[in-house]
């Protein structure tokens, strides 16, 4: 039985409600969220057996974000409690032509002041098949990065697939390193990356290529450079998100393993309800298609894309759509009837 493993900062999301500007908003709705988080969540929505490895604060919020993680079905057995606080962040929704706006208050928190020894990850991986990290989690601090590696290097002694999501976030790389001097080691033991080029090479600090993902036959070449920095990448996968607004996406998607570039058809999206999160709904929706669609690559695309614009749907950072109707989109179904 396949068992995934994701180590990242949970926190607590403070968004604007009825897409009124932070200025304007009495009250901000509070959820919880982080990037690995989201993936584990769409995961056990899947029916996955999952463990999210974290650092909470040993206090009631620390003990709310338990009783989430434990609500949505995400082991929490190896859950490390310390440190100061819960990251933070706030979230301005967009809609239209203006943007969301997202500002952080992570400084201190507890994934942050994580250090290598802590988590022991011979035992969190007892039974798992697979490992998921994205860059958020070394862009949090120095140490959250030296854990991360320490985590990598475990996960691939043991033989256990290794997936990142690049996800760069200029804001929070701020203590002193950047993504070229940092990414680079992490990225060398990742079987699967899912990421843009330009992101990619930005992070191993390579010029950057500025690819065409209309002009299909450019995109191997490109892809190939990517293969030759990181020696035991298998897959790698881009979400190709075209913003006409912030209520109109237009979504896709392109998976390269070396030999073959398939793509997903663009699906038009409008209206948005919420699109933080969409990228680890395709990620959480590729890792269950990579593993349990008997090879079929084309078929885990079309997974990955269709659960990420089933995202936009759904307010919150996580995906809670169905496998079903992830099915019934795929197959063309986007009528968005009642079900009776």
């Amino acid at each position: 039985m396949n068992k995934v493993v994701t180590f990242g900062e949970m926190l607590l999301r403070l968004s604007t409600e009825r897409h009124l500007r932070f200025s304007q908003a009495g009250a901000f709705k509070s959820t919880y969220a982080g990037g690995e988080f989201n993936v584990s969540v769409s995961l056990a929505n899947y029916g996955v057996a999952t463990e999210f490895i974290t650092r909470l604060p040993d206090n009631d919020i620390g003990q709310c974000a338990l009783m989430e993680m434990r609500k949505c079905n995400v082991g929490s057995d190896n859950v490390l409690l310390g440190g100061e606080r819960l990251g933070i962040y706030f979230l301005e929704t967009g809609a239209g032509t203006r943007g969301s706006k997202v500002v952080y208050d992570r400084s201190h928190s507890s994934l942050s002041t994580i250090k290598t020894g802590m988590v022991d990850w011979e035992k969190v991986f007892k039974g798992a098949t697979w490992f998921h990290w994205s860059g958020v989690t070394p862009a949090v601090s120095e140490s959250a990065a030296q854990v991360c590696l320490e985590a990598i290097k475990v996960a691939h002694g043991l033989g256990l697939t290794i997936s990142s999501d690049l996800n760069y976030r200029s804001k929070l790389w701020n203590y002193g390193s950047t993504p070229d001097q940092v990414m680079p080691e992490l990225l060398n033991y990742s079987n699967i990356i899912l990421g843009d080029l330009d992101t990619a090479f930005f992070m191993l600090g390579k010029e950057q290529v500025n690819p065409d993902y209309q002009n299909k036959e450019s995109l191997p070449e490109l892809y190939d450079l990517l293969f030759k920095e990181c020696p035991h990448l298998q897959k790698v996968a881009t979400t190709l998100r075209y913003s006409v607004s912030a209520s109109h996406q237009k979504i896709g998607g392109v998976l390269y393993d070396g030999k073959d570039l398939l793509t997903a058809p663009i699906r038009e999206v409008t209206p948005v309800v919420d699109r933080v999160g969409s990228g680890d709904a395709f990620m959480g929706a590729l890792i269950y298609g990579l593993m349990n669609l008997k090879g079929d690559q084309q078929k885990a695309l079309n997974m990955a894309v269709a659960a990420c614009c089933l995202k936009h749907t759904i307010s919150g950072d996580y995906n809670l759509a169905t496998l079903d109707e992830i099915e019934k989109l795929m197959a063309g179904d986007s009528s968005g009837k009642v079900i009776r």
